[in-house]
């Protein structure tokens, strides 16, 4: 499903786009091959413990809220699923930021994926496995209200494209009545180094 969005953005949404037997074998691999980690992240000057685990992969490091992730290399599980990606959107991404939501309690602030390194227009890609979690789109400009929330089940994948990263922000707020947990994987294409 192609959603149109105003200023040039727009979203592919496809609930069903890895099998249920393909994104159950993904998601246990995926909780023991990555190394999960709880970072410190600075928001509006504090420094706090991010409210998920995170693990990534890429041959660039990559900045975000006042951290950069080194360079790590891809597990077996995460090369398999980028070249899946990569063929599905038309895009070389070289990045894969995974976000581990134990519970309806973790959760991800409003943002945009905009740091310089991804280039003015990025294409940014979501592979969702495990508990369906609502994903908030809300745009920047505060005139504007309409938004276009996406619930993300397991197996489903989000493309986020043309001026979204400009003209949108979006998250994962906290569902207490969600007790399982989610793997979210992000995929992006660096440019270069931060």
């Amino acid at each position: 499903m192609q959603v149109v969005l105003a200023s040039g953005a727009w979203l592919e949404h496809d609930a069903g786009w890895l099998g249920r037997e393909d994104a159950d074998g993904v998601l246990a691999a995926l909780r023991d091959e990555l190394r999960w980690e709880q970072r410190e992240i600075v928001i509006f000057g504090r420094r706090i413990l991010q409210p998920r685990l995170i693990a990534w992969a890429g041959e660039l490091g990559y900045r975000y809220s006042g951290q950069t992730l080194e360079p790590r290399a891809f597990t077996p599980t995460m090369i398999g699923l980028l070249e899946r990606v990569r063929a599905q959107c038309g895009v070389t991404f070289n990045h894969v930021l995974a976000n581990r939501y134990r519970s309806g309690d973790d959760s991800m602030g409003l943002h945009a994926d905009d740091e310089p390194e991804l280039g003015r227009d990025p294409v940014v890609a979501i592979v969702s496995l495990g508990a369906s979690r609502r994903l908030v789109i809300k745009p920047r400009r505060a005139q504007d209200r309409q938004r276009h929330d996406q619930t993300l089940s397991h197996g489903a994948l989000l493309v986020m494209g043309g001026t979204f990263q400009r003209h949108y922000v979006h998250g994962v707020p906290r569902q207490a009545a969600t007790s399982g947990e989610r793997i979210s994987l992000t995929f992006r294409r660096l440019l270069r180094a931060p």
